[in-house]
């Protein structure tokens, strides 16, 4: 399963997932636009499918994995892909849009997944290396979109909160495997048409989409669990991205937020 799978680094990784074999299950909030990329997918012999989901409603991300739970299959690969950059405002439940949906809303969305994983299951989380210009995460600020000019403060702590999820998971989930990633400069929406010409080294999706898909299949990561990556190689993450006791904090808050903190 692969979210924003519609455009971008998260088309890439879907049609480099399904060539490699895999059944991509395609979770995106624009039925038109991801039914698409499954038709793409399926046209070159692949398999995959659409599945609903808005990360910026808690709802929704529930609702989209008791769905998947419901066909009774196990998942072997998530890719917490989608995210949201540069925008100011909340979510459908009142939290600043980016932490919202690029970490809230997969928290969510794994949380309620957890009964379709098995040992070895690998839970791929695409960072940036923006996570470095966040020295913490303000727990006021993230309920209220009250950020710098184009909201890129809170980017920021976003792909921070994408680390240190990744960082607890494992710690909780031994069994399964956990990576967080920074895929490098893409030529993606994520960047305003505005600041485009002035974002120099951008690759292209493809390449970009290369370290979540040697994350998600690689033998060479298959027993690693927890670490960052950059490039296909492990990279160093910020020293706020290695807090163990501020990771605990963001999972517990995360619970509580979600409705979800009596649920193991």
């Amino acid at each position: 399963m692969i979210t924003g799978p519609s455009s971008g680094i998260g088309k890439a990784t879907a049609l480099q997932m399904a060539r490699k074999g895999f059944h991509v299950v395609a979770a995106g909030r624009s039925e038109e636009r991801t039914t698409a990329v499954v038709d793409e997918i399926t046209s070159a012999g692949g398999s995959g499918e659409f599945l609903h989901l808005d990360l910026a409603s808690l709802e929704s991300c529930r609702n989209a994995a008791r769905r998947f739970e419901d066909s009774s299959r196990a998942l072997d690969v998530l890719i917490n892909n989608a995210g949201v950059g540069g925008e100011r405002g909340l979510t459908k439940d009142g939290f600043e849009i980016q932490f919202g949906v690029n970490h809230l809303g997969h928290f969510m969305l794994t949380h309620h997944l957890r009964r379709t994983f098995h040992p070895g299951s690998r839970i791929v989380v695409v960072s940036s290396e923006v996570h470095r210009r966040a020295e913490g995460i303000d727990w006021e600020g993230v309920t209220e979109g009250t950020g710098l000019l184009g909201g890129w403060k809170e980017y920021g702590v976003s792909k921070l909160a994408n680390i240190l999820f990744a960082r607890h998971l494992a710690q909780l989930q031994p069994d399964w495997r956990t990576y967080s990633l920074h895929p490098g400069l893409a030529d993606t929406n994520i960047f305003p048409a505005i600041v485009k010409p002035f974002v120099r080294d951008k690759k292209s999706p493809e390449v970009a989409a290369q370290t979540s898909v040697w994350c998600a299949t690689s033998d060479e990561v298959a027993h690693q669990t927890g670490l960052y990556y950059a490039k296909c190689r492990v990279r160093e993450p910020s020293a706020a991205a290695r807090d163990d006791a501020l990771a605990a904090e963001l999972w517990s808050r995360s619970e509580l937020w979600c409705g979800v903190a009596a649920q193991h």
